[in-house]
């Protein structure tokens, strides 16, 4: 078994003190550059790695930042691969380091992976879950700061970060009227996935596609909006009502990129081709969805990156915040690609 090297070990061969390696491995600006070029060549020669649990309770800081992904879906989704990669890159550059506990929708499993945050006294905590919606925060969980990531408590009592979801949905609706449609057809998302409260999302886009219409004087039709319950085949089938009708829309906005794959078959099944006869904009940008249709799906950009990003920066710098804790909404961009 390969040796495991001391800071004792580093500083009698570096032929320094033990508080000169320390202040190196802490990126002290007191320690000259060519001893601290010395001790990293040596840290780096020997694999020496410090001990964490040693450091931690010398200096009562963790230097952990938790991230509770709250879902059933597995961890590896877009989605929350997405918002992960821009919490971690940034703590990443600060030399923090992010665990992440994929706790369900189960209270039970919720309240264990907190209490395994605590226990490791993490410096703060981002909650996040898989979908816009409001949640409701553990009481243990005002232990140390916390930011809310894609999801909001009801009394707005905590930081959160969410989609500009009314943005998105004026942004889709706005593109296909300045392409000449008047008639659009919106597969709006269904209620959440366990059949409470209607979505976030659906509120918010529904609203963005109404206040697009209104801009252009072209009247809501409630009829041209139709629900969908998040199944494959309900896509298809909503689509197809929609082009049942004798005023059939010339384009459909659909509420998600999953929503959009249903919407291609079920136009492919009619005959119709995509942006000839009948023009088509998704919502998420989930590449593996949005390149991979064709003609590729011109959609609406969730910032999954950019809300993970701001996360940790707000949480980073909240001890000094004041006044009421901040709700923000980041940009929905459109990606334009030929399918409408």
């Amino acid at each position: 078994m390969a040796r495991k090297y001391t800071i004792e070990d580093i500083a009698a061969l570096a032929e320094v003190s033990r508080g000169t390696v320390s202040r190196v491995l802490n990126n002290h600006p007191a320690v000259n550059r060519d001893t601290r070029q010395r001790v990293l060549e040596l840290i780096e020669q020997l694999h020496y790695r410090p001990n964490f649990s040693a450091r931690h309770m010398r200096t009562h800081s963790s230097n952990l930042v938790g991230f509770g992904l709250l879902t059933d879906e597995v961890i590896t989704t877009p989605y929350a691969v997405d918002m992960i990669r821009g919490a971690q890159d940034t703590l990443w550059g600060l030399g923090k380091v992010m665990l992440v506990m994929n706790s369900g929708y189960g209270s039970d499993l919720t309240q264990a992976a907190l209490e395994a945050l605590l226990e490791r006294r993490v410096e703060g905590i981002i909650y996040a879950t898989m979908y816009h919606r409001a949640v409701e925060i553990p009481e243990q969980m005002a232990q140390v700061p916390v930011v809310l990531a894609n999801c909001y408590s009801a009394a707005r009592d905590y930081p959160s970060v969410v989609p500009d979801e009314v943005a998105g949905g004026y942004r889709a609706a706005r593109y296909l009227l300045q392409k000449g449609h008047r008639r659009i057809g919106f597969i709006n998302l269904g209620h959440s996935h366990d059949g409470g409260e209607p979505l976030a999302a659906a509120e918010g886009r529904l609203a963005g596609y109404q206040r697009a219409l209104a801009e252009f004087g072209v009247p809501y039709e409630p009829s041209l909006v139709v629900y969908t319950d998040h199944r494959p085949q309900t896509h298809y089938e909503m689509t197809q009502r929609l082009m049942q009708r004798a005023d059939r829309p010339s384009a459909i906005f659909c509420g998600n990129d999953r929503t959009a794959m249903g919407c291609y078959n079920a136009l492919l099944s009619l005959g119709l081709k995509i942006p000839d006869d009948v023009a088509v904009v998704g919502f998420d940008n989930q590449k593996d969805i949005a390149e991979g249709l064709w003609p590729p799906l011109t959609t609406v950009q969730l910032p999954h990156y950019a809300m993970g990003q701001w996360a940790v920066e707000y949480l980073l710098r909240s001890s000094s915040a004041e006044g009421a804790p901040i709700q923000q909404k980041l940009d929905c961009p459109l990606v334009e690609r030929a399918s409408a």
